[in-house]
């Protein structure tokens, strides 16, 4: 790859994805964000606009990263800044940690972040624009769903399947061969042992409400 990369987004997790490109021996050219101006400083990385400098020609001369998490709060700005780049044609790559281990056998879909630390076992399925964070664990033979985000330090047992865009909270743990619907929120610290519908939030006070 020689293209530079470009990040979406100026914030925590912006800079974790910074260090991650340059650990991977890339170069940053710069992030897109709407917070600051054009021509400004963001971590001594200058700005080059927004989302629209996307639809300048200069655009396909870089590679793209999201520096944007899935949160709750805020669960579909990652997928559709995903979307916007894909839909314009331009490259977003996997980027896997130095440090994390990742199976032979894994199969990963397009702008899959695996972040430091990271776990993942043999024959698992991780789909487009998944975000793995620090410390998190996915066994063997789980299928992630485009989208989805599981947050430090949460444990996936083995054959874990969920639907798109699902956040699995941060130290949470989903015991083997369970299934988790799309949109579905599981909080930080839950151990969920049973199945979760679509569009569910499960928190350990108050389990399996709606969204």
């Amino acid at each position: 790859m020689t293209k530079p990369f470009i990040i979406l987004g100026a914030g925590g997790h912006a800079a974790v994805i910074r260090d991650l490109i340059e650990c991977l021996g890339h170069e940053v050219a710069g992030v897109l964000t709407p917070e600051f101006s054009a021509g400004s400083h963001w971590q001594g990385l200058p700005v080059l606009g927004a989302d629209d400098f996307l639809d300048q020609p200069a655009a396909a001369d870089y590679v793209y990263a999201l520096g944007v998490g899935l949160m709750p709060n805020q669960a579909r700005l990652r997928s559709t800044l995903y979307a916007e780049l894909i839909t314009k044609g331009l490259e977003v790559p996997t980027l896997v940690h130095p440090s994390a281990v990742v199976a032979r056998s894994v199969r990963l879909g397009r702008g899959v972040q695996i972040l430091a630390g990271v776990v993942v076992q043999a024959q698992a399925v991780i789909g487009d624009n998944v975000l793995i964070n620090t410390r998190a664990s996915v066994d063997h033979h789980c299928h992630l769903g485009a989208h989805s985000h599981v947050a430090p330090g949460a444990v996936l047992c083995g054959g874990v399947r969920t639907g798109e865009g699902v956040f699995v909270g941060a130290g949470a743990t989903v015991i083997q061969g369970l299934e988790i619907g799309s949109r579905a929120e599981v909080g930080a610290g839950a151990t969920v042992l049973r199945s979760l519908p679509a569009d569910t939030r499960f928190i350990p006070e108050r389990p399996h409400q709606g969204i």
